[in-house]
């Protein structure tokens, strides 16, 4: 048997199982160990016979396997690197193998990557940064730039050696330097704000965790330390830099900002989803160091109560279509229902609802604003002028209207009086908010790929309130109410295009987005061979 050991890489790991296929070494004539596992580091001898495998000299594999062997990689199973070689063993005659769950190396596998994607969920919750001002100190002792070592190839880090009850642990963090030509002032000193947390995850987790806490931090400077790894991110450079990981002793102490996250958890708490059995599941008692709102449970437990009631009168309180929609998703009985809704006042005005029309098992739904004024006398979604734009459109890109949901965020038309005119009005974010639950009825029992929301109202209604619909239009979005949420321009906007140009463009923008949720709503699932 071959014996080899591995540093706790993913890509070691799969330099060492191609040489491996290459050689023709069966699963059961290689021993991967892990060298970070102290027992196993005298393993270190290897019998005289070599493989006895055919060479697999092009191995294959597929993308799910890969991503799976990359969340396995970083467990703490010392046995993990044998598991991966055999899996991909067996792939090389059975393609099929990822699909059979109730075999014991793909069950051990499915459990892996589970545990590890659950380490992931917990620190992406659980770190918590503090704040220091360079050149200041981690946890009130003096950073110590060691000029004895060799120089960082970056310019933008400095080789530190933070003192630890282990004495100097040197690292690598990234050197802010203050604009030389900015006037110091009381509100913004001299100095530069890095924002550093110690974390300590089950398993080895840092290199997979760091991208999600770049894009979400990515205007700040910070460093994550943990015993195994540390990474800091260099905003200017936009990059990460792995370094040696530290002790608990080397983060800094609770800084000035922790009690503004408490202020801003305690107005976040939710009293109505209250379950300490649950907070306990989900947030173990290990991880309480690292939460300075945990100081503030106790409290928030006791007034859930009161909190709860106050939270119940204020809802009921909210104009809501939910009271009227049946149980029944079904488009009969939803188009059936839809004229005794009373769920806002707009009702009271429109001439009547308007329900959505189309295939009952669409791969894609078209969301409009509201009715216009033809719409509200026909009683039909996009039958007035935006509706001859839109045609137009689907026209051009031979989308067959009858092969699409067509439907509306708000069911009655909105408008105010001018004479014998009826001047639409935009409606407000509580109509559409009071009319969503009649558009998850129809999404519910439709099943789309795609969800194309028609201008603002519509993009609001399933995106929320604050989303730029100009700056993220023709974008694939998921959303709590959908898989693939695309927003683009409502063809209304065309004909109030201000000039012929600016008419075109939206046009076009139109299409493209058109286009787009088409193609995405039709597009074959993709499966890894």
């Amino acid at each position: 048997m071959k014996r080899i050991l591995l540093e706790p890489d993913f890509n070691a790991w799969r330099e060492a199982a191609r040489e491996a296929l290459h050689l023709g070494y069966l699963p059961e004539e290689l021993e991967l160990q892990d060298s970070t596992v102290p027992s196993t580091l005298d393993l270190t001898l290897e019998l005289a016979d070599g493989p006895t495998g055919p060479p697999i000299t092009a191995p294959h594999t597929s993308k799910s396997f890969l991503e799976a062997a990359q969340y396995a990689a970083v467990h703490r199973d010392p046995q993990r690197w044998n598991l991966l070689y055999r899996i991909l063993y067996r792939l090389q005659a059975n393609r099929n193998l990822l699909k059979v769950s109730v075999d014991p190396d793909i069950a051990e596998l499915e459990r892996l990557e589970s545990q590890v994607r659950r380490d992931l969920h917990k620190m992406h919750a659980f770190v918590r940064f503090r704040m220091v001002l360079e050149p200041d100190d981690l946890n009130g002792r003096p950073i110590v730039v060691d000029e004895s070592l060799p120089t960082d190839p970056n310019p933008h880090h400095l080789v530190l050696a933070v003192p630890t009850p282990f004495g100097l642990n040197h690292t690598a963090l990234p050197h802010c330097e203050p604009d030389p030509h900015a006037t110091p002032t009381p509100s913004q000193p001299d100095t530069c704000e890095h924002f550093i947390a110690w974390y300590q995850p089950d398993h080895r987790i840092l290199p997979l965790a760091a991208p999600f806490f770049a894009e979400r931090f990515g205007i700040m400077r910070w460093t994550i330390l943990t015993p195994d790894a540390s990474v800091s991110w260099d905003p200017t450079g936009k990059q990460l830099a792995f370094a040696p990981g530290l002790p608990r002793e080397s983060a800094p102490a609770e800084d000035e900002l922790e009690d503004l996250w408490r202020s801003y958890y305690a107005s976040i708490y939710n009293p109505a989803r209250i379950n300490p059995e649950m907070m306990r599941s989900e947030m173990p008692v290990r991880y309480w160091k690292n939460l300075p709102e945990i100081s503030l449970l106790p409290d928030l437990l006791t007034k859930s109560q009161s909190r709860v009631s106050d939270m119940v009168t204020r809802q009921q309180q909210q104009p809501s279509a939910q009271p009227f929609v049946p149980e029944d998703h079904s488009l009969p009985t939803l188009r059936a229902a839809l004229p005794a809704c009373k769920g806002c006042e707009l009702y009271q005005h429109a001439t009547q609802v308007v329900p959505g029309v189309g295939a009952a098992r669409a791969k894609l739904i078209l969301v409009g604003e509201q009715p216009g004024d033809q719409e509200d006398l026909q009683g039909q979604p996009f039958v007035g002028p935006a509706g001859n734009i839109l045609d137009r459109v689907m026209a051009e890109l031979d989308i067959d209207r009858s092969k699409v949901y067509v439907t509306n965020a708000v069911k009655h038309f909105k408008f105010i009086q001018r004479g014998k005119f009826r001047l639409h009005q935009n409606p407000r974010m509580s109509e559409i908010t009071a009319c969503r639950p009649w558009l998850l009825a129809e999404i519910d029992t439709i099943h789309p790929n795609v969800v194309l929301c028609l201008g603002a109202s519509a993009s609001k209604s399933l995106l929320g309130g604050t989303f730029a619909l100009m700056r993220d239009h023709g974008k694939v979005l998921s959303t709590p109410y959908a898989n693939q949420v695309i927003a683009t321009i409502h063809p209304s906007a065309i004909l109030r295009a201000r000039d012929k140009d600016s008419g075109e463009q939206l046009y076009q923008f139109l299409r493209d987005d058109l286009a787009l949720a088409w193609h995405t709503a039709h597009k074959p699932a993709l499966t890894s061979v």
